[in-house]
């Protein structure tokens, strides 16, 4: 069975937003799983979204001890035959690729976040990287942004970069 899944990272709520954006809620509703990649900032986000689906996150560098309790700094999961790692941080663009490689050799999907720059490469290696930007806080992107992707039979599909309007 596909597994519609949500990706998320850097919502910095409440100080970027004081809730989740109504799209975010309405693509989680949809979504089999939610992914976040850390920087909740409030461990109300994590409760809101565990009530609208199934969560596996981290924690980020703007993460307080609560949500650093609950969550750890690198996640890994197997979706559908995919092997996903989360963690929030992986450094500065230039040689990501091939630092990932390393670090997560064992790994077919990253999602991270940190830069709220979408980002959506291959390594050397064949592992997919994906940021989907922050759904809050568009800093130097055109508008925010989240993603959706499809994980179906050990393959990933139809990886979508959405927009999401703050409200």
């Amino acid at each position: 069975m596909p597994t519609r899944l949500l990706l998320i990272s850097d919502t910095h709520i409440p100080g970027r937003a004081r809730g989740l954006p109504d799209a975010v809620r309405a693509a989680a509703e949809a979504a089999d799983l939610v992914i976040h990649a850390g920087d909740w900032v409030a461990l109300r986000v994590l409760d809101d979204l565990r009530l609208l689906a199934p969560v596996v996150g981290v924690h980020g560098n703007n993460d307080g001890p609560d949500l650093r309790e609950v969550l750890p700094e690198v996640a890994a999961i197997e979706i559908d035959g995919i092997r996903f790692s989360v963690v929030h941080e992986t450094g500065a663009a230039r040689g990501r690729e091939e630092r990932m490689d390393a670090a997560f050799a064992d790994t077919d999907v990253l999602v991270f976040g940190h830069s709220h720059i979408p980002w959506d490469s291959v390594t050397p290696a064949g592992m997919r990287l994906l940021n989907p930007g922050s759904p809050t806080d568009r800093r130097r992107q055109p508008v925010c942004t989240m993603m959706t992707a499809v994980a179906d039979g050990g393959a990933l599909r139809d990886v979508e970069l959405i927009p999401v309007e703050r409200g």
